[in-house]
């Protein structure tokens, strides 16, 4: 069972002891176009905000405990802060919209698998659960800036399964720090684009409960 992990700190104190898809694949010039379109012009990832949001919601170098595994992420669901693991002490750390209500799925998983600019099928669930939002993409979106998925997603596996959760970008920017989604944990594009290079396939993916912190926020 997952419980509560005081493992951030930084140096400003902020924290104490802390489905089948279309067919359609985009052109290499194409995926660069759609990232120009996403990324704000002058884009810096700790000022640039084009997007609103509370400024502890962008991304920045923190200092982690002892203990953790470089390339592992880490999702705190109650702060909605995602945090990469790097060598030396230190993580990433990026705002995050995790699942509404109970769709959000804690648990350890295995990353299976990244794409660029992916495409989208929504699941069976979801096209029961919200027919007139869904069911128009049953068969499939493409990819683009408007697609459910944004610009890069990480799909979560347990052992060879996948789960049909993911890591990705989103086109509802304002839903960061939020619980907004189908289960998926949200990520602003540009995000995502920096955070997607630095990943590696079978790297671990921690979310821990959306009850209980990993961190002390202020």
């Amino acid at each position: 069972m997952l419980t509560r992990r005081h493992f951030i700190s930084t140096t400003t104190a902020l924290f104490s002891t802390a489905i089948a898809a279309p067919a359609f694949a985009a052109t290499a010039a194409q995926e660069a176009e759609w990232d120009a379109q996403v990324t704000p012009p002058g884009f810096d990832p700790a000022t640039s905000n084009p997007w609103g949001l509370n400024p502890r919601l962008l991304p920045q170098r923190v200092f982690t405990n002892g203990g953790l595994t470089p390339g592992d992420i880490h999702v705190d669901a109650v702060a909605r802060y995602l945090y990469h693991i790097e060598e030396g002490g230190t993580a990433m750390r990026y705002g995050v919209a995790i699942g509404r209500g109970g769709l959000y799925e804690p648990g350890t998983y295995r990353i299976g698998r990244k794409t660029k600019w992916p495409t989208w099928t929504p699941t069976q669930d979801m096209i029961e659960r919200e027919p007139d939002l869904y069911a128009q993409y049953e068969d499939g979106m493409d990819p683009g800036p408007e697609n459910a998925l944004g610009s890069r997603a990480l799909y979560l596996f347990e052992g060879g399964r996948d789960t049909l959760l993911r890591i990705h970008g989103t086109p509802h920017p304002r839903s960061i720090g939020t619980r907004a989604s189908s289960g998926c944990v949200r990520m602003i594009m540009p995000h995502i684009n920096q955070l997607y290079p630095n990943v590696a396939v079978d790297s671990t993916a921690v979310l821990y409960p959306a009850d209980d912190s990993v961190t002390a926020t202020s």
